[in-house]
């Protein structure tokens, strides 16, 4: 084959390396959607199970986010140290419907990472006008390669402004916060502290003999 051809033929063969690459960014994020899926049913046979349970964590994200939760966990949100979340972090919120009209859409790659889309409707049951039944959620998962597989390193949900947050910076956040007021904070050196105003000490003036 000469050169010429063989340069024609990896052309061709290129759009379906990059469509197979895209498809397998997709893999951990559905794994991730299935779990949901099953979590917002009417019958969750998934009850118990997380996002974040040890099997998860290892195998579908990446070791600077499962670093970042581990680290994050450490402060639970309740006392039953159920994790650093108060609410579901793929629907962004605590109540909803059955996830409807899920899509999964991987983007092309850029700088070793994929944007994965997702959307789906949450309020589909609501017919009492309180929220838009129709409105779509939108939520980014940053996939990158590491040893080989396509992990997720970072979950990010678009608010109604259409800004993309990213939970990768809430999970830091919720370490800085806990270490500022936990146990192992600096306090203050009360040997320095100012009595206050009106707290004046005692003065004992000497009697002569």
């Amino acid at each position: 084959m000469s050169v010429r051809n063989l340069a024609c033929a990896l052309l061709l063969l290129l759009p379906a390396a990059t469509s197979a690459l895209a498809q397998a960014a997709a893999d951990p994020v559905k794994n991730v959607m299935t779990l949901a899926e099953g979590l917002w049913s009417d019958d969750p046979k998934v009850e118990g199970q997380d996002y974040f349970d040890k099997d998860r964590l290892d195998a579908l994200y990446s070791k600077r986010f499962a670093e970042a939760y581990r680290a994050a966990a450490k402060f639970p949100i309740y006392d039953d140290a159920s994790g650093p979340f108060g609410y579901d972090v793929i629907t962004n919120g605590q109540d909803g419907c059955p996830l409807k009209d899920v899509s999964i859409t991987p983007g092309a790659e850029a700088n070793g990472v994929t944007d994965v889309t997702v959307t789906f409707k949450l309020w589909t049951c609501v017919d009492d006008g309180s929220v838009d039944k129709d409105s779509v959620n939108e939520v980014h998962f940053s996939v990158i390669t590491e040893s080989g597989k396509p992990v997720i390193d970072d979950i990010r949900r678009k608010d109604d402004e259409g800004k993309l947050d990213s939970l990768m910076t809430e999970m830091q956040d919720i370490v800085k916060s806990g270490q500022d007021v936990g146990p192992d904070a600096p306090q203050p050196d009360e040997s320095q502290a100012t009595p206050p105003a009106g707290d004046k000490p005692e003065i004992i003036l000497s009697q002569p003999e």
